[in-house]
């Protein structure tokens, strides 16, 4: 079990980190955002919704719920001091950053400066292609396009497109929360601190498990390497349909399943004997796909799912994010929120339940504001009113 008495200081900005250090929270450790005083901290405060406070913008809430928000100018070495201090005088456990490696030294946030704070910290930086490539920048949508995301995405005959999702941004920060943990347990068994590096990109390709492996193989590329829309590549009909009243998606993957669906009332015309395979579907998808569609016109997505569910076939309806939310097994475990209007926001479930979240009925409180917490985290670390004032007139805080 990961102790809740973890303190988590994070120099963050965008979705990535804030994403990843969003899941400690989760778990009830403290994670403190740290933000640049010579701006107008992260860009992502101010996109989205207005919920009546400027630095509060809808976009930037869910990821950031339940966080405190200090600001130091680490651009000027006394800022650079107190970012030690404040790591050694809170026993800050865990360092993450995600700005541009060529940066680290430069403000002083590089794994061997900060440990000299703490010798055990653990520290972790998120970045596009990792630290061999100091310079290079990396947002999601353009990652997408470098790593294949995009030319696998969308209709075979239409330009390619993004992922409905930043699924980059995502995996990296997970990946970044599952590494700091695993760093967590060894500390217990050398005390040792860490530094770890995660690329966006190694993190992205990863996930071509099913796409990359394929090249070592004798298929043709243009067969395997192309968008497909809605069909699975591999089995057939796997695919998106049209009811009276909507869209459903059904999954057929096996030969059993499909014998199945063809026993259902509507559907009797699509069996032939050429077509118990899969792989004697796939030379006729197109001519099976039409059936589909002419056995759904006699049918509502309700009638539809209750008929493939009596036969256990893998159907669902394309719920949009409003039905989503609506989702019974869904809406009891959102996290919720008090905007500042007052209303209780339901944003986002937890990725899986923690004792935290139980115990505080999944209500985590809102997002910091900017520099919030540097008074109070200040006083903290040591430091006089007196001395505070000072920072705030010289513009390190």
């Amino acid at each position: 079990m990961i102790n809740k008495k973890i303190t988590i200081l994070s120099f963050e900005q965008a979705l990535t980190l804030p994403y990843a250090t969003q899941r400690f929270v989760q778990l009830g450790c403290r994670v403190i955002r740290l933000e640049s005083s010579d701006s107008k901290g992260d860009p992502n405060r101010y996109i989205g919704e207005s919920t009546g406070v400027d630095d509060l913008h809808s976009y930037y809430i869910a990821p950031n719920i339940g966080k405190e928000a200090i600001t130091l100018n680490l651009k000027k070495s006394e800022g650079q001091e107190l970012l030690l201090k404040i790591i050694k005088e809170l026993k800050v456990d865990i360092f993450l950053c995600n700005t541009l490696p060529k940066r680290y030294r430069q403000l002083g946030i590089d794994y061997e400066i900060l440990k000299k704070a703490n010798p055990a910290l653990i520290w972790c930086g998120i970045s596009a292609l990792g630290p061999d490539f100091p310079e290079r920048t990396g947002y999601d949508p353009a990652l997408q396009a470098l790593l294949g995301y995009m030319f696998l995405t969308g209709e075979p005959d239409r330009d390619p497109m993004l992922c409905g999702l930043p699924v980059i941004d995502l995996k990296a920060g997970d990946e970044a929360f599952t590494q700091v943990i695993l760093a967590l347990l060894e500390l217990k068994e050398t005390g040792k601190g860490k530094r770890i590096d995660i690329s966006m990109a190694q993190c992205a390709t990863s996930w071509l498990i099913t796409a990359l492996p394929q090249l070592e193989y004798n298929v043709d590329p243009s067969e395997l390497f192309t968008r497909s829309g809605n069909e699975h590549r591999s089995f057939i009909p796997s695919n998106c349909y049209p009811t009276k009243d909507g869209y459903v998606y059904l999954a057929i993957g096996s030969d059993m399943q499909w014998e199945k669906l063809t026993s259902i009332k509507g559907f009797e015309h699509l069996e032939k004997n050429d077509r118990k395979t899969n792989e004697g579907r796939k030379k006729d998808k197109e001519n099976i796909y039409s059936g589909i569609r002419k056995g759904l016109m006699q049918y509502t997505t309700e009638q539809f799912i209750e008929a493939c569910l009596t036969h256990n076939l893998a159907v669902s309806p394309v719920n949009s994010v409003q039905d989503v939310a609506k989702l019974e097994y869904i809406k009891k475990i959102m996290i919720k929120t008090i905007l500042p209007s007052g209303k209780k926001a339901s944003l986002f479930p937890a990725p899986s339940d923690t004792e935290f979240l139980k115990e505080n009925d999944y209500l985590i409180k809102i997002a910091p504001r900017l520099g919030e917490h540097n008074i109070k985290i200040l006083k903290e670390a040591g430091l006089t009113e007196h001395e505070i004032n000072r920072l705030i007139e010289e513009q390190i805080i």
